[in-house]
């Protein structure tokens, strides 16, 4: 049984699949309105609504996969997740590969609803299934000299069809400052809508960190380095003027392409009106964190 974390943001707040299932029965595809969650502003706003299973599991980014909206859901399905074990090793006292059903085995799984921010600029709310990333972290025992964390994605070609074209550097890699990955906002997700993560989304465990763009909460993740340097992360590495190693959604630091101080909630339709961008995507609690930062220079 999952154990709750309460915030702004509810069960009532997010659609039940079942129930949007029947209701796609009875309307059909092409009249279906999503619903999704409350914003940190405004977490009653009954002019929003909650984001549907479908939604979450066919739309989204996973550019091993492809680099279309849809490409995950079409081509994920060919991904083998177990076995699966994830090696913790860099400035850790008990390095080595833990085994992905051993981790689980260990940690209390709490639900967490999240607002979900992609640099694209448009946005969910997703009921994620998952324990801290500082719990994890925790069994390997972080030395006192570790200052950042890095994260790697599975390379595996053959089954991540995306991976045989030079989109990016494969694998992918993301990285947290420690603090970042110890806060206990941040997660690792082992499921949404109490079922076990899709593998267009993730499976079988990822990052979630929601102050941050979406590209920051790396999927199928194998591999997590404790380090003192920080880590030379993908999408930094492919476009540092653009894409910063901080990542906090920040409605005051413009992308080239997308415009970040109002979003697009997914499922809205499309005349919806668009939302304003919350400083920390809504998660205030986040802030200290960066206390004597120019977050418009550390983007």
């Amino acid at each position: 049984m999952a154990r709750r974390w309460t915030n702004d943001l509810t069960l009532s707040d997010v659609t039940p699949k079942q129930a949007y299932l029947n209701r796609r029965q009875l309307i059909g595809a092409a009249g279906a309105m999503s619903l999704i969650g409350g914003a940190a502003a405004a977490a009653t706003d009954e002019t929003l609504e909650p984001n549907t299973f479908e939604e979450i599991t066919s739309y989204n980014n996973f550019y091993e996969f492809g680099t279309g909206k849809t490409d995950p859901a079409d081509h994920a399905h060919q991904l083998t997740i177990a076995p699966w074990s994830i090696r913790i090793d860099g400035l850790v006292d008990t390095p080595g590969d833990y085994a992905a059903d051993d981790i689980i085995a260990q940690m209390d799984i709490e639900e967490r609803i999240y607002r979900l921010r992609c640099v694209e600029a448009w946005s969910m709310v997703i009921p994620w299934q998952g324990f801290e990333l500082a719990d994890l972290l925790a069994l390997a025992g972080p030395k006192p000299e570790a200052r950042f964390v890095e994260f790697q994605t599975l390379l595996r070609p053959e089954e991540m069809p995306g991976q045989k074209f030079p989109i990016l550097d494969w694998p992918y890699i993301e990285g947290l400052r420690i603090d970042e990955a110890m806060h206990p906002l941040t997660i690792m997700a082992t499921g949404i809508y109490d079922e076990p993560m899709p593998k267009q989304n993730g499976a079988p465990m990822r990052l979630v960190v929601p102050w941050k763009y979406g590209f920051k909460s790396i999927k199928s993740i194998v591999r997590i380095t404790l380090t003192d340097t920080q880590p030379r992360t993908t999408w930094n590495k492919a476009a540092a003027a653009e894409y910063g190693f901080y990542a906090n959604v920040n409605p005051n630091v413009s992308h080239p392409r997308w415009r970040q101080d109002t979003e697009r909630r997914v499922g809205g339709g499309l005349f919806s009106s668009r939302i304003d961008t919350l400083m920390f995507n809504g998660y205030d609690e986040v802030a200290g964190l960066y206390d004597g930062m120019d977050l418009e220079q550390n983007f």
